[in-house]
């Protein structure tokens, strides 16, 4: 699925987009960093209510697709400038994030 797709499938709001044409690959649910740096898929979109700049990081070590912000979640302004500065796919949607995997197509 493209990126643009699961923005319209979610309704969500754009934080940062650097690859609109980036496959999303299937998806992990997760707010407890260290697991997720462990288990999540390379090209997943990542639904979390986490929005501090720890989570820049952990999205490019597992390289997933995209950061989903659920929950109405905005990220911090540490991370709203470290997903620009690294082209980091980032979006927000006011879904819960049961809600948001099960809208989501993936």
């Amino acid at each position: 699925m493209k990126i643009n797709d699961l923005i319209k499938n979610l309704n969500a709001d754009i934080i940062n987009i650097a690859d609109v044409d980036r496959e999303i690959v299937g998806g992990y649910c997760g707010d407890f960093l260290s697991v997720v740096m462990g288990k999540a898929p390379e090209s997943a979109g990542w639904f979390t209510i986490m929005n501090n700049q720890n989570v820049a990081a952990v999205a490019t070590l597992t390289d997933v697709g995209v950061i989903i912000l659920c929950d109405g979640v905005k990220p911090d302004p540490l991370l709203d400038k470290k997903v620009r500065d690294v082209d980091i796919n980032c979006i927000t949607t006011s879904l819960s994030v049961f809600d948001a995997v099960k809208k989501s197509g993936l």
